[in-house]
């Protein structure tokens, strides 16, 4: 797990490489360890290093091959390097480490852009050919390792989080002055009607695009380029017939399975262990394959607005039946206000859930003890576990449009068009237009089906995935997600919907649970990390908000209109969205995190 950026100039310069420097200074948290740059004529690549597997100097990076005539830039993990170390190494293949970043070089010399899917892992990586000048972008299938991209007539920049690519040199001037930091009203139409989702390649500036997930994108000396997308989830029943029981019993295995993957490390793994269904089946799993003296983490907030801010009931319950080396860590109010400046800082994108600020604090203290951690997220989306699914199981496939948007959406564009100033408004409602092509996709049989695909491989990567892998690279800590193991993500896809509706959601899952778990953990009723202190705004959290809504800079920006605004701080934890987020936050959220990255 690192961060790295690159540059390929069209122009025939060189690469810049401080350039490359000033990206991978804004890297730094993401790779604590070590770092390295490296440029050939008009290519670059730096490198932050984070040491999970090879933790000698021979596992560093930028790694060149200079008898394949290859360097690579690497974020992410291939859980199965292992073996196809060994399967390289029957076709004649040297190694010079021990690390997964060596077979990523000598898997795509061996099988070209086709070796992507032989990985089994979460990855981004930047692969640079000598010869032929060509570059290879790629990304993993769900999208948990990120990757941004800035692109011009003179050069390519990309990076592994978006501020990296807006970074400054020691003279305080941004390295891309060419850069467009303007708000794309696109993005801002997604961000205030897709719940806060803004789907690749658009981010909130105009000037960056993010590579999409399951894609290889091959560009040329000369600045030409093109994409392939490797994977795509099947939302259809197979041939085959299963009882409620058979599925069961594949379920429990494919999560067994990926969970012992996301084991492979040289350092120490432990679990955030919420007491929720999904993260006390990782710890379960792992109980059961006789893991000794697991370490498990909790967080727990102040109770705000008549809300509880712990579920360390549920958290301890799972951390006794297993004998976890558990660590409880308490947040006060106090805490919480300079967390708010750290996570925003930590965002590669404006993300409003408040799970956000409870795992960067979650993430600096469980960076103290382990470098590595698991946990449950990807579970709700894959297995139907959102109170939103329901409404969606009787709509008919033609009217899952209308049926997902009632249920998903903030709000209508006609609201939008009284929030946002007109200079900002997308022409049309976007969102719902990428929600009608992303629908009318073959497959998907059910109206259920189609919501599931699409939260599964648009929102769940823009928004948990995203939060996850922001929050914990904060602190150099990886997180893994095995509930995303691609496979049991296509095995989720193809069960029927009525066994993932069922006992309120996540039936089968909950069915595969029972063999395991305390039927307390299982039968409760579903939760979130609470953080009561940003779902009800006082104190200096509002004081904040109300600063960043009606300062100068908000001002000259002119996003929102200024109405609509007055209207919010009037009564800020009065007006939510149609999932119950509050609308104050939102918007305060996205102006906080523009200022805090001097962008827009």
């Amino acid at each position: 797990m690192c961060g790295f950026a690159g540059e390929i100039r069209f122009d025939g310069q060189a690469a810049d490489v401080g350039a490359l420097q000033a990206m991978a200074a804004c890297l730094q948290r993401r790779g604590p360890d070590s770092a390295g740059i490296w440029q050939q004529g008009p290519i670059g690549l730096a490198h932050r290093r984070l040491t999970i597997i090879d933790l000698s100097a021979a596992g560093a990076q930028p790694m060149v091959d200079s008898e394949l005539g290859l360097a690579l830039a690497f974020n992410g993990c291939i859980y199965n390097y292992r073996e196809l170390r060994r399967e390289l190494e029957q076709r004649g293949y040297r190694f010079f480490s021990g690390s997964d970043s060596e077979v990523i070089l000598k898997a795509y010399h061996a099988w070209g852009e086709g070796a992507v899917e032989r990985f089994l892992g979460m990855f981004a990586f930047a692969i640079a050919e000598r010869e032929s000048g060509r570059v290879v972008l790629a990304r993993d299938r769900l999208g948990i390792k990120p990757l941004y991209l800035a692109s011009g007539p003179r050069r390519l920049r990309f990076a592994s989080s978006l501020p990296a690519l807006a970074a400054r040199n020691q003279a305080g001037s941004r390295v891309d002055p060419e850069l467009d930091t303007g708000i794309d009203p696109v993005a801002l139409h997604h961000y205030m009607t897709f719940h806060s989702v803004v789907p690749a390649p658009h981010t909130i500036v105009r000037g960056v695009r993010k590579l999409p997930p399951a894609t290889v994108r091959v560009i040329e000396r000369d600045g030409s380029w093109r994409d392939s997308v490797y994977w795509q989830p099947r939302f259809s029943r197979p041939s085959q017939q299963y009882s409620a029981g058979e599925w069961r019993e594949r379920v429990i295995a494919a999560l067994r399975l990926a969970v012992q993957r996301r084991m492979v490390a040289d350092v120490p793994v432990g679990v955030l262990l919420s007491g929720g269904l999904d993260s006390s089946l990782v710890v379960a799993l792992l109980a059961e394959s006789g893991q000794q003296d697991l370490a498990t983490f909790s967080i727990g907030f102040e109770a705000g607005g008549g809300e509880s801010g712990d579920e360390f009931a549920y958290s301890d319950l799972i951390a006794r039946t297993f004998g976890t080396r558990h660590t409880q860590i308490r947040i006060s109010n106090e805490r919480l206000l300079p967390a708010v400046d750290g996570a925003i800082e930590a965002m590669s994108e404006p993300m409003i859930s408040h799970d956000a600020v409870a795992f960067y604090l979650l993430s600096e203290q469980v960076a103290r003890h382990v470098k590595v951690v698991q946990s449950g997220q990807g579970a709700d989306e894959i297995f139907a576990g959102y109170d939103w699914y329901p409404p969606l199981a009787d709509a008919p496939r033609e009217r899952a449009l209308e049926a997902y948007a009632g249920v998903f959406f903030d709000r209508p564009r006609a609201l939008l068009e009284r929030i946002i100033s007109p200079a900002f408004l997308a022409p049309s409602d976007v969102s719902r237009e990428f929600v009608r092509e992303h629908f009318a996709q073959p497959g998907a049989q059910t109206a259920l089906d189609a919501a599931l695909r699409i939260d599964s491989t648009i929102m769940l990567v823009d928004d948990p995935v995203k939060r996850v892998d922001n929050m914990t690279m904060a602190w150099g800590l990886e997180g893994r997600v095995p509930f995303l193991d691609h496979e049991l993500v296509e095995l989720a896809a193809a069960c029927p919907p009525e066994l993932k509706l069922a006992q309120g959601g996540k039936g089968v899952l909950k069915d595969a649970a029972r063999q395991l778990l305390p039927a307390a953990v299982i039968d409760r009723s579903k939760g979130y990390f609470p953080v009561p202190g940003i779902r009800y705004l006082s104190g200096g959290l509002l004081d904040k908000v109300q600063a960043a809504l009606t300062g100068a800079a908000a001002r000259q920006r002119g996003l929102f209109r200024e109405d609509y605004v007055q209207k919010l701080l009037a009564a800020p934890n009065e007006i939510r969205s149609n999932l119950g987020s509050n609308v104050t936050w939102q918007l305060a959220l996205l102006e906080l995190w523009l200022g805090t990255h001097h962008l827009g």
